[in-house]
Formats: structure tokens, C-alpha cells, sequence
């Protein structure tokens, strides 16, 4: 109060009446000392003179560590907008992944300040506090069991987004208990004497579904509201984790239950720890009950989260993590450390936030390895995000996956007691399209920072051959030249960064070799191209397929023309970090890069891709129209070993129509069959090879 003196609230209270009524929202939490005192001053080293060494010589360093926690995360929100939101939440999760309390103090003071919103004056203001509020306060306090502060927050931020769609809810919430409350009271009455009858003691109770959960819900599912059945849940608590079990057999020998609703959080707790059996039954007048039994200790655990285990022990108060874990919870903060392992990866703003909204959002499916272990991801999840769970190692080297003994997809969905075995390669490999098998903030994270390591690499391998063989062209060798002057002229640390940088494209080995041969460019220029040509065996300077450059990272095959193995084919070094493209010989769009020597690459297909590989190849027919003749030229090509992965149909007319097959083939002269034997076909007219 002192240091705080005159400051006032936009509300016009004093300002010390916040720090009061954030330290009285965690007393009904009853958290220990430590934590009331950090709420009490976590806002006098941003707003006052004070100091940590003043906060460390009156309190201790304890508070002191726990006061600038908080007071870091407060100074960003000053920053600009974008950036300010991923760096706030960068330096939260560091704070909170280390003490708890750093979070609880910090949902405490959003709480009160969402309180206290309407008292800005600026719309767009309140919007955007309101919107992270929904982001990230409200699923990080969901994260660590919070049910009460993540429910409030989430129904003050909806009443400043969308406070139209709120009040229809509420209108219809209200019409409806208005309608069913004596339905609720009899329906508690019928399950307390029927658990009473068999000799269990219970407490049963009707609870109303929150309006941003009925929103969430008409969103997600995309009905309306006469279409929920779950507006009133019921809820039985019991003395202890047997009489859970029996009191759900009671029930569901009284009423039917409703098939593929029921679920055991007690055996397999959330993430957040929250445990409880879920059941839903067609119960007295046809009504769809939903119910959920649980004792005392696992109802104060759903409601107060990591709260729920702060107590006396050993003469002192603080966190209990012996009696959390003997109630059958996990580390509060693991899906936390889950968040410090997508930071350490890397990426920028957007990224963080949007895989960190992931982690925080998505509810759980449980699968096992093959050994047993049990591993709990979010709904949704495929084989790529349990690889990344188990060790980011397995992810990176995962080729496959078995489902239950059986060979799926990797965009198959996981769902609970699916037993997971992750197929491994060698060396890890990095695929493009990788990101869009994996839900998870943890996997999608390590994807990007292998595919950007991956990227790096094959653009230092690409940029160190297109150095080499340009300065062969002009004649000279390799191991006479230093790079050294080319290094300073385009402020290189390393030759790394200077093949990277020729690499994408940056920088040309024209001009590298006119830093290291002034005067020489435009000799070497005419003498490429009187010797331009295809070259193949050992004369190739680089190889498609195999020889280190990935598909779809440092090395793209041209749709222009669709190159397959056995095709003459050249290579184009994009510009802007493109990479190189691969063109047949006779692609016209080669044409565009008449004068352009120093993007040209001689390439070669490899003995491995002319044996092993699939190639995508289009085929164009002109077919006499007759019944069955399409089935015909399909069969055709399946017989000559053609798959056939697309098909267009266009300028029909009355008796001819056109076809365009997009077919994997081995190589061009497995394509050449497949044409020379659909001529042999006779409703078949015309087959051409189809570029583009």
C-alpha cells in the first residue's frame, strides 16, 4: 500500500486493492505463504520504485525469484502485438515450467483483471486482452487442473468477444430450467435411493453446462440447441475408488447406457490429472442423463487442479507432490514441459503460439508401445505424434508404423488402446509433407527444426557442387582456389554459409568465380556454353535421387514436364531458395533460361532410381466412345504394371472423348509400353505422353 500510494485502477479504485484481490482469490485456493505474499507485491518492481534486491532483503530470495517471474511476464505485454504474444508466452512457460506458483499468482491477477474489463474504455483493448485470455490463460489454468479460474476466464472473455451469442444462451438456458427443474430434483432423488438401496453412500447433485461450452460444442459439432444432451450432468460423489465402480454398475443396471459414451479417467487419468468415470444412460422419462462419479478427493482435484494438493506436512505448508502422487497423479506441469520442448526447437512467433495452442487445447486418446507403456496424446493424434512422444529420435527416423500388429498409414488416427510400433530407418529423413500427419505442437515443432536442419544441409551440399563445377568449367580445379576472397566479399562467416547462400540461390557461382578470377567470367560463360551437353556416369557433377538431396526439400521435379528415370534431363538452380528443379531435355520452359549458364547443372538419374523407384508419368488418350471401353484401357494398363492414381475426362463429343491418365511407372520405357499397349487397344485413337 505504501509503495503503490496514489495509483488508481481504471476502474478509479486505488491500485493496491488489485494486488489484494488477487492474493484473496488464491486464499480461497489455500495456497501457502510464499505464494499470498507473491500476489500481495507482484506488481511493485513493475509499477514502483522497488527493486528485486529490496524484494530479496525484506521477503527472501524465494519471493523474490517468484515476484520477477510474474513481473517479466507483465513487461511484455507492453510490446507490440504479434510478437509481443509469443515472446510473453515464451518467457511464461520458461517461468512456470520451474515453480508453479509463478502460474497460479499469474492466473490469479488475469482473473481479477478480467473482472474488472468493462472499466476500459477502448473497445479494441478489451477484445484483445479478452482473446488471449481465451488462447492462452484459459487453456494453460485447464492445463494444470484449474477447472474453476479456466471456466470463469473463459466465460468473461466470451461475454467481451461474442456478447450476442451469449445472452441467446443464456435466454435459452434460462427457458430451459425453468422447464426441467423439477425433472433435475427428481432424477437426483431416483439416483440417490437406488445408490442408497444398494448400500452406498452419495452425494448427487445437477450441474448447468457452462454458455462458452455450449458454444464450443454447437461449433464443434454443428448442431443446434435442441440437440444437445447434455446441458444437465449429473454428478454422484462417493466415499472412496471401489464404491466409484459399484455405483456405476448400479446405475447401469437401472438404466440403459447409451453405447460408445462411457469413459474411465479414474484407470487413465488426463493429462491434468483430473480423474472420474463418465457415463451417460437413458434414464426416467426418456431423458439422456449424463453422470459423473467420483470421490471427494478426485472432485476437489477437477475443480482446483494442482490447487488441490497444497497442505501441511511436516509442520509446513506447501505443495504435496507425495499425496498428488499417491491420488494417482502425474507431475502438474508435464504438459508444460511439453511446451519448453516445442520453445527449444525453434521457429518463429506464429509458430509458437499456434503449437502451443495445441498442446493446450486438444483432449486425450491412449495408446501403448509395444512394451506396455502407456502413452497419453491428444484426440486426433497419428502414428507421427506418439513417435515424437515417445523420443524425438524415433520421430525423426520413423518410416512406418504398425497399428495393432498391422502395417497402416501414417495418417491413420490413433484411437484409445491401439498398441503403436514405429517402423525406423537408418538415418532420419525429412519430409514436406510430414507436417500435415501430426496434430501435436511437440511433433509439428520437431519436424520443422529437422526439416529446416535437412534444408540446410542438402542447400550446403547443392551450393558446394555448383561451386565446383563452375570452377572446372573455367578450367582451374578445386584444390588450387581459396575461397577466402569470395568469403569477405559477401561477409561469409564460413564456406558453409557461402555454399548455403549459392545453395538457394542468393548468391550465383558466376559471381563467385568473378571475385576469385576478376576478368574471367565471360571466358568461362562462352566456354560453357560450346561444351553445354548432357553428361553421364562419373562425368555427372550431381545425381537425382540418392546422391543427398531430398524430393521436396533442395530438389523439385519439374511439372512442367514430369520428368521420369530414363528421361535426358538438366537441372535449374531456382533463385530465392528455390533449389533445383529437374527438367526433361525438351521441356520449353528450358527456353526461359537460354542466357542464364550459371543455372544450369548437369544431372544424371542414378542406377538406384532407374531400378527402385515409382515415378508419376500422364498419359493422354483419345477413346471411341462404347460401352465398357474406359474399364477396357484401365485394365489394359493395370496388366502392363501402370497404376493409376488419376483420371480426367474432357471433350466428350458424340463419338470420341479425351482421357488423361496420371500413372506411376517404373520409368520411361515402362510408360512406352503402357502407350505402345493401349494403341494396340482398338476403341484407343491416339496416346500421347501428356506434359504439365
Amino acid at each position: 500500500m505504501r509503495m503503490h500510494g496514489s495509483q488508481t485502477r481504471a476502474s478509479g479504485d486505488p491500485y493496491f486493492a488489485h494486488p489484494i484481490e488477487v492474493a484473496g482469490i488464491l486464499t480461497d485456493y489455500r495456497l501457502d505463504t510464499a505464494t499470498i505474499v507473491t500476489a500481495l507485491l507482484h506488481d511493485v518492481i513493475e509499477d514502483t520504485p522497488v527493486t528485486r534486491a529490496d524484494i530479496d532483503q525484506l521477503f527472501g530470495p524465494l519471493i523474490g525469484e517468484l515476484v520477477e517471474g510474474v513481473t517479466k511476464l507483465s513487461r511484455l505485454e507492453l510490446q507490440a502485438e504479434h510478437t509481443r504474444q509469443a515472446e510473453n508466452l515464451r518467457k511464461f512457460i520458461l517461468a512456470i515450467s520451474r515453480d508453479v506458483r509463478v502460474l497460479m499468482v499469474k492466473l490469479a491477477d488475469r482473473l481479477h483483471n478480467m473482472r474488472t474489463l468493462e472499466f476500459i474504455p477502448r473497445q479494441e483493448k478489451r477484445e484483445r486482452i479478452a482473446r488471449e485470455t481465451l488462447d492462452i490463460y484459459a487453456p494453460l489454468a485447464r492445463s494444470i487442473g484449474c477447472h474453476r479460474i479456466c471456466t470463469e476466464l473463459e466465460e468473461l472473455a466470451f461475454t467481451h468477444l461474442n456478447k450476442v451469442a451469449r445472452d441467446a444462451i443464456v435466454r435459452r438456458l434460462e427457458v430451459l430450467r425453468a422447464e426441467q427443474s423439477s425433472t433435475v430434483a427428481v432424477v437426483s432423488g431416483e439416483i440417490s435411493a437406488k445408490l442408497e438401496a444398494a448400500g452406498i453412500k452419495s452425494r448427487v447433485f445437477g450441474r448447468e453446462k457452462h454458455p462458452y461450452s455450449i458454444w464450443r460444442k454447437l461449433q464443434r459439432k454443428s448442431i443446434g440447441f435442441s440437440q444437445l444432451s447434455d446441458i444437465y450432468a449429473f454428478r454422484v460423489i462417493v466415499e472412496s475408488e471401489e464404491a466409484c465402480y459399484q455405483a456405476l454398475g448400479v446405475i447401469h443396471r437401472a438404466w440403459p447406457m447409451v453405447p460408445e459414451r462411457f469413459k474411465d479417467f479414474i484407470s487413465t487419468p488426463k493429462r491434468n490429472n483430473y480423474r472420474s468415470l463418465h457415463t451417460t444412460v437413458v434414464g426416467p422419462k426418456g431423458m439422456k442423463i449424463e453422470m459423473q462419479i467420483r470421490t471427494e478427493a478426485m472432485n476437489r482435484v477437477a475443480e482446483d487442479g494442482v490447487a488441490a494438493h497444497w497442505r501441511y506436512k511436516d509442520e509446513s505448508y506447501g505443495f504435496d507432490a507425495e499425496a498428488q502422487q499417491a491420488a494417482g497423479g502425474r507431475d502438474p506441469l508435464v504438459n508444460l514441459r511439453h511446451l519448453v520442448q516445442v520453445l527449444e526447437h525453434g521457429g518463429d512467433a506464429e509458430d509458437l503460439v499456434e503449437h502451443a495452442k495445441l498442446e493446450m487445447f486438444l483432449d486425450q486418446v491412449f495408446v501403448f508401445t509395444p512394451k506396455g507403456q502407456l502413452i497419453s496424446l491428444p484426440r486426433g493424434a497419428m502414428p507421427l505424434d506418439f513417435a515424437y512422444a515417445v523420443h524425438s529420435d524415433v520421430g525423426d527416423t520413423a518410416v512406418g508404423v504398425k497399428i495393432n500388429g498391422e502395417l497402416r498409414p501414417l495418417r491413420t488416427p490413433l484411437t484409445n488402446g491401439d498398441v503403436v510400433e514405429v517402423i525406423r530407418g537408418a538415418k532420419a529423413v525429412a519430409h514436406p509433407e510430414w507436417q500435415s500427419l501430426s496434430i501435436t505442437g511437440r511433433a509439428r515443432s520437431a519436424i520443422r527444426r529437422h526439416m529446416r536442419q535437412t534444408e540446410k544441409d542438402e542447400f550446403i551440399r547443392l551450393g558446394r557442387a555448383s561451386i565446383d563445377q563452375t570452377i572446372e568449367r573455367a578450367g582451374k580445379t578445386r584444390a588450387e582456389v581459396s575461397l577466402r576472397p569470395a568469403l569477405e566479399r559477401f561477409t561469409a562467416p564460413t564456406e558453409e554459409e557461402l555454399y548455403e547462400a549459392v545453395g538457394r540461390g542468393r548468391i550465383s557461382p558466376a559471381q563467385v568465380l568473378e571475385v576469385l578470377f576478376p576478368g574471367l567470367k565471360e571466358t568461362e560463360k562462352a566456354a560453357a556454353a560450346a561444351r553445354r551437353k548432357i553428361e553421364g556416369g562419373k562425368g555427372a557433377r550431381l545425381f537425382v535421387r540418392g546422391g543427398g538431396l531430398t524430393p521436396g526439400v533442395s530438389l523439385h521435379f519439374g511439372t512442367c514436364c514430369n520428368p521420369v528415370p530414363g528421361d535426358r534431363i538438366v537441372g535449374i538452380l531456382e533463385p530465392d531458395g528455390g533449389g533445383l528443379t529437374v527438367h526433361a531435355i525438351d521441356c520449353q520452359k528450358l527456353a526461359e533460361y537460354e542466357d542464364r549458364d550459371d543455372l544450369w547443372r548437369d544431372l544424371q538419374w542414378t542406377p538406384e532410381a532407374e531400378r527402385n523407384t515409382i515415378s508419376q508419368a500422364k498419359l493422354k488418350a483419345t477413346i471411341r466412345d462404347a460401352p465398357g471401353v474406359l474399364g477396357q484401357t484401365c485394365t489394359i494398363i493395370g496388366q502392363a504394371g501402370g497404376n493409376i492414381v488419376g483420371m480426367r475426362m474432357h471433350h466428350r463429343q458424340a463419338d470420341f472423348f479425351d482421357v488423361d491418365f496420371d500413372i506411376e511407372v517404373r520409368d520411361a520405357r515402362h510408360l512406352t509400353n503402357i502407350a505402345a499397349a493401349l494403341r494396340a487397344c482398338p476403341p484407343v485413337e491416339t496416346v500421347e505422353r501428356a506434359r504439365g
